[in-house]
């Protein structure tokens, strides 16, 4: 008889390092007590022995949990071959190289993948209009199809929203319960102008809609808006690009400026959205994260694999700041299972006690996504697909 697999008619009582019930804090080391398929009970494994003694015990893994949420991905690169290189090598030697496999195809692979993982709800940008529908349609993927939308030129603003407008719009009719609802996603603070920014997250927070950004993921995000300059600027400047950086975000750069700040001040917090990456951020930048209540989702191994830094996550739960995880894409992050991400997050925050890191990939993903996580309590049947088997 195997830990994921108890006996239907003896109590039996699964161990595990970290227990999570998808209410509260967790427990570490922590069991549950399985009863003719129903919950009994959960705990520490040292009350339940106590209350439990005559169930046979079994450990069953590293984490007994809700099936945990992929609040960061990008579905329609699921084709991509993974390759782990500097940030401004990957860009054109993976993204641009293998764009043919971007498409339809590859999201509902990856989909498809999710499906198979068993993930509690997904957080998926977007990239191609032709993408929503066929993702919309599906009744085992909850969660959250965010749009994305990028344009660089304030001239250009009003004619790029009415189109991002009208593509959400018809979207939204295909919506169905049980399934992912539509969100929109300005890709980055640079690659999207300061009237689009602010047209984009206004509507966004009037129709009640869920955005993400990606905001801060690389270290040379701060030279950018503190000089206007820097590696971003000058790959940027390969493409149709407006003149100067102030042109993009609608003011001079300047020493304390941050992507933080600029979109606080420009007002697109507001709205409260989720951030993505914030691995290069400064104190401040925390605090207002926190003061403006956005939730952030961290990509551990996407970040490590392009030489981004490391996500400063003590600093953001000592802010109140709600904390989520993600896989970004296959081409990145390796692989569209959380599960991974969490053995990979424990690795890399060895001081940082590892319910939390369970907590943000269940209840943290749910609160991103405004899904609803399972709970693990009396009375309510037991799933072998809590426990985490792959850790």
């Amino acid at each position: 008889m195997s830990a994921a697999s108890p006996d239907s008619h003896l109590p039996e009582l699964l161990t595990c390092d970290v227990l999570f019930t998808g209410v509260g804090g967790g427990f570490s080391p922590g069991g549950v007590v399985v009863a003719g398929g129903m919950i009994a009970a959960t705990g520490t494994p040292e009350t339940l022995r106590a209350s439990y003694p005559h169930a046979r015990e079994w450990r069953a893994g590293a984490v007994i949990a809700p099936p945990p949420v992929n609040a960061h991905t990008h579905l329609d690169m699921s084709a991509y071959e993974f390759r782990a290189l500097p940030y401004f090598r990957w860009i054109p030697e993976v993204v641009i190289a293998q764009r043919e496999k971007r498409g339809v195809a590859g999201a509902l692979a990856g989909a498809d993948e999710l499906a198979r993982l068993g993930v509690g709800a997904v957080g998926d940008i977007v990239w191609q209009a032709e993408a929503l529908a066929p993702l919309l349609a599906r009744d085992d993927l909850p969660g959250v199809l965010y749009f994305e939308v990028l344009s660089p030129f304030p001239e250009r603003a009003d004619e790029v929203f009415r189109a991002a407008r009208a593509t959400v719009e018809a979207a939204r009719r295909l919506e169905r319960p049980g399934g992912p609802r539509v969100g929109l996603s300005p890709h980055t603070p640079f690659t999207v102008s300061h009237r689009l920014m602010r047209l984009l997250t206004e509507y966004a927070a009037g129709e009640g809609l869920p955005v993400q950004i990606h905001v801060a993921e690389h270290p040379a995000e701060l030279d950018l808006f503190r000089t206007g300059g820097g590696p971003i600027w000058e790959s940027m400047r390969r493409l149709p690009y407006p003149d100067t950086f102030a042109a993009v975000i609608g003011r001079e750069p300047e020493p304390d400026l941050t992507p933080v700040r600029y979109l606080d001040e420009l007002g697109a917090l507001a709205g409260r959205p989720t951030l993505v990456h914030m691995v290069n951020v400064t104190p401040d930048d925390i605090a207002r994260t926190g003061r403006a209540g956005c939730p952030v989702v961290t990509c551990p191994r996407s970040n490590t694999h392009l030489e981004c830094g490391v996500f400063p996550w003590t600093a953001f739960a000592a802010a109140g700041v709600e904390v989520a995880l993600g896989t970004d894409s296959v081409a990145s992050g390796e692989s569209l299972d959380v599960r991974e991400e969490v053995a990979f997050a424990r690795l890399l925050h060895p001081n940082l006690d590892p319910r939390l890191i369970v907590r943000a990939a269940v209840k943290g993903g749910h609160r991103v996504l405004g899904t609803r996580a399972p709970v693990l309590r009396r009375g309510e049947p037991w799933d072998e697909g809590y426990v985490w088997s792959s850790l």
